[in-house]
């Protein structure tokens, strides 16, 4: 399995290319900004994208989305939940001070426990608001991709519109539920494993005591 992460516009936001070793096809999870970047990189390991993946609507995670559509004519997928926001990205930019291009409509939406192949890999959509309304998981092949819903050491806030402290609590209690050797890889920050959230998390006591 190839993983790239590319920290990308002023906010310092991960975008993940994950892409198969043999058959070379490919996902992006999250192009926020610096599409020029992202599809140098695409084109530097050989790949073929067939999906881009938004794990919310947060605009610093889709700046880039119509860029690599135009390129890669890969299809934009989404949680239903997450529309709302997802259609608002470019007035979210300018409340911000930053902008983006048009964001391009999604050729799909994603739900809990759908399958995401990618060449020989397999990963399972995993529904986690709380963040947002409609932030999702990708997990699978010993690995997460966790958008905004966990950090190294930290979790996603809850006071930007459509955020919810109760339903952050239980997606945080899913995740913490996975095997501890699961490599994590956010939104923001560095990589961890969800045996060292549990141990050091400043959140864990907080969120799975209630």
């Amino acid at each position: 399995m190839i993983i790239r992460k590319l920290v990308v516009g002023p906010l310092q936001e991960n975008c993940y290319i994950i892409g198969d070793e043999k058959t070379k096809e490919a996902l992006i999870i999250d192009p926020g900004d610096e599409p020029d970047r992202i599809i140098e990189a695409v084109k530097k390991e050989g790949l073929n994208v067939t999906s881009i993946i938004c794990t919310h609507g947060h605009f610093d995670h889709m700046g880039a989305i119509g860029d690599i559509k135009r390129e890669t004519g890969a299809r934009v997928l989404v949680h239903k939940e997450e529309m709302e926001l997802y259609e608002a990205a470019k007035d979210q930019a300018a409340l911000w001070g930053y902008s983006v291009d048009d964001i391009p409509p999604p050729g799909g939406f994603i739900n809990e426990a759908d399958e995401i192949k990618v060449g020989s890999l397999l990963f399972k959509v995993l529904y986690t608001p709380g963040h947002s309304p409609g932030g999702i998981c990708l997990y699978g092949e010993g690995v997460v991709f966790t958008g905004d819903t966990l950090f190294h050491g930290s979790v996603g806030r809850t006071d930007f519109y459509g955020g919810n402290i109760s339903k952050l609590k239980e997606s945080f209690r899913r995740l913490m539920s996975l095997p501890e050797n699961t490599r994590v890889y956010s939104g923001h920050g560095d990589e961890t494993t969800i045996g060292t959230e549990k141990k050091e998390n400043a959140f864990t006591e907080e969120f799975m005591s209630n």
